[in-house]
């Protein structure tokens, strides 16, 4: 199955994502209105793509709502537009879901999330369909582990 999440700088979320037991991560773009985007292209912030983790896992190994802890736990959902000190739509908080289960899961785990007032402040997170996932340039797979910072 497939899980696609922004939260943020996608190099920073990858390494917590491919530890927790998926089968594979790629990071790329996704949202926008452009076709076949580069990173170039997206960091002009004109795009409309959120930088994005594309996630394959086995429901059997890991479900859907610990993916969604993990996303959760993983970045501030309370910042429009903004991941520390990354500013742009293209680093927006969003979860792009596939099914109705997926829709029905993100939304009552945002609900969830907002109810418990961890964070004070309203979440922003997006919860809309997936779209087009374009792949990301190869030098920003792995990203981490490529810099020997994993």
């Amino acid at each position: 199955m497939k899980a696609t999440f922004g939260a943020g700088c996608f190099w920073c979320i990858e390494n917590d994502f491919r530890k927790n037991g998926v089968s594979s991560t790629s990071v790329g773009y996704m949202g926008g209105h452009v076709k076949n985007p580069t990173y170039e292209d997206v960091c002009t912030d004109t795009t409309g793509h959120a930088e994005v983790i594309q996630i394959e896992y086995d429901p059997s190994q890991i479900s859907y709502g610990k993916l969604l802890d993990i996303f959760w736990s993983n970045h501030d959902p309370t910042t429009l537009n903004r991941q520390g000190p990354d500013v742009g739509k293209q680093y927006r908080s969003a979860i792009f879901f596939y099914t109705p289960e997926q829709e029905i899961e993100a939304l009552q785990s945002k609900s969830a999330l907002e109810k418990s007032g961890k964070y004070g402040r309203k979440i922003v997170t997006e919860i809309v369909p997936a779209t087009e996932f374009y792949k990301a340039e190869e030098y920003h797979q792995g990203y981490y582990a490529k810099c020997g910072l994993v």
